[in-house]
């Protein structure tokens, strides 16, 4: 994760599925939250009213809390500020209330179901579109487009159409035993299976008997040995079955360095798909379709200016959009190149990188090599720890602004000449193991978002 909006994807992700809020309440009170930035301990954002940082801080300031820890590792102090002293303000509660309220209804119909007819084809995915549908609609074999692996940037529609073939095979064939489940839940799914001592047949089960397993950003399995080696059995047992697997990823297989090369050739059977960033067309129809499903009409014009500023980011067009609806229903402001001017800064203000934390490194360096964070960080000089320990010093120096002495005061307070040899040790390995080079790449990648 290297900016603050995407951590806040990752808070809202954990809001959803632990706090007990509805869909509703969700989009209007959390995710209409704007993040403008995560400095030091201080997590900041703004809201546009009193009304809704009275709100937000009564019923959800301990939910966002434990949500940062969860996400973060430490400790976040959330901080509400409110926009701007417009109109909207000097509104009584009652006046604000009905407001909030009716923002709240358009919010109702304003997420989509992720299926097929939901998802905007353009030259920039048509290849990928038409290979998800194909796989979806075709229930009986499982051989031309198996596995299918779909790869393509964040934010550009991979787990849509994942989900839609999900959603389309459950619809054909409600009795289908289709999993859909991301690389990362894959991998600390079999890690807690053994780190618990749990029989792993159940996990087994699990996997290796369904009808159709789809897995999103797979590349978070390689480098994990354990994992990749449950991975390929399960793959084996799938395939041999003419079960259907689609795979996505934020690039293609000869890409994930660190993934083993009986692994990247299984991917490469069937058939590969990329999706770029959709084209000016594309992006257009986007924000008229998002608006269309608020209620609100937005003016060629202005869908026509902010897809010419947003081009990379599905996301971002569809954030812009919801913040002037919020715009035009609480401070009627009309959707106008000028308001959409604004949204398009704040929605880019999202995006400014923040520091990679040392926990984050820690987590996929973990993960990476089956140790635990504390061995990591603390004394104990067995060889796999010591070399866990070692990597994880030269990710830090590597992406991060620490010094030598404070990397070293990561991990029991090492000092100087303890960091320089472990980095000077690692550069040389990596210099030479084509393999270990690869698995460090891959480990910044992932880190780095």
């Amino acid at each position: 994760m290297n900016s603050f909006s995407e951590v806040f994807e990752c808070v809202k992700k954990y809001c959803a599925s632990n706090g007990n809020v509805s869909n509703v309440a969700l989009n209007l009170w959390i995710n209409a939250l704007e993040p403008e930035e995560l400095s030091g301990n201080n997590a900041i954002f703004y809201v546009q009213s009193d009304f809704q940082k009275s709100i937000v801080q009564t019923n959800y300031e301990k939910l966002l809390n434990d949500a940062f820890k969860n996400v973060l590792g430490f400790d976040t102090n959330i901080v509400i500020r409110i926009r701007s002293e417009s109109k909207s303000d000097k509104l009584s509660f009652e006046e604000m209330q009905k407001k909030h309220i009716q923002l709240e209804e358009s919010f109702e119909t304003a997420e989509y179901d992720y299926t097929f007819d939901t998802f905007i084809v353009g030259r920039s995915n048509e290849f990928a579109y038409a290979a998800s549908t194909a796989v979806a609609r075709d229930m009986h074999r499982a051989s031309t487009y198996n596995p299918l692996f779909i790869y393509g940037a964040s934010g550009l529609g991979k787990t849509h159409l994942l989900t839609a073939i999900a959603n389309e095979m459950k619809r054909n064939d409600p009795e289908m035993k289709i999993i859909c489940v991301s690389g990362e839940a894959f991998s600390n799914e079999l890690i807690e299976a053994i780190k618990m001592k749990k029989d792993t047949t159940k996990f087994h089960e699990k996997y290796r008997n369904a009808d159709v397993l789809l897995v999103d950003d797979v590349q978070f399995i390689a480098g994990r040995e354990s994992t990749q080696e449950e991975f390929f059995h399960t793959f084996n047992e799938l395939y041999r079955s003419a079960k259907q697997i689609v795979l996505a990823s934020d690039r293609p297989p000869k890409e994930i360095k660190s993934l083993e090369e009986r692994l990247r050739t299984r991917f490469e059977w069937g058939l590969i798909a990329d999706i770029q960033p959709p084209d000016l067309e594309t992006r257009i129809s986007i924000l008229l379709r998002k608006a269309s499903m608020l209620n609100f009409e937005l003016p060629l014009d202005v869908a026509e200016f902010i897809a010419m500023q947003i081009k990379d980011d599905i996301r971002q067009l569809e954030g812009t959009v919801k913040k002037m609806n919020a715009h035009r229903i609480i401070d009627g402001i009309t959707p106008t190149i000028l308001c959409a001017q604004g949204a398009i800064k704040d929605i880019q203000q999202e995006h400014r990188p923040i520091p990679i934390t040392v926990e984050k490194i820690l987590e996929e360096i973990s993960r990476t090599f089956g140790n635990s964070i504390e061995d990591i960080r603390g004394s104990r000089r067995d060889s796999d720890i010591s070399f866990a320990r070692q990597v994880t010093m030269y990710v830090l120096r590597e992406v991060t602004p620490l010094t030598m002495e404070e990397i070293g005061q990561e991990f029991s307070n090492r000092n100087h000449s303890t960091v320089t040899h472990a980095l000077k040790r690692i550069s040389n390995l990596i210099a030479n193991d084509s393999r270990l080079r690869g698995t460090v790449e891959d480990i910044i990648k992932n880190v780095k978002g």
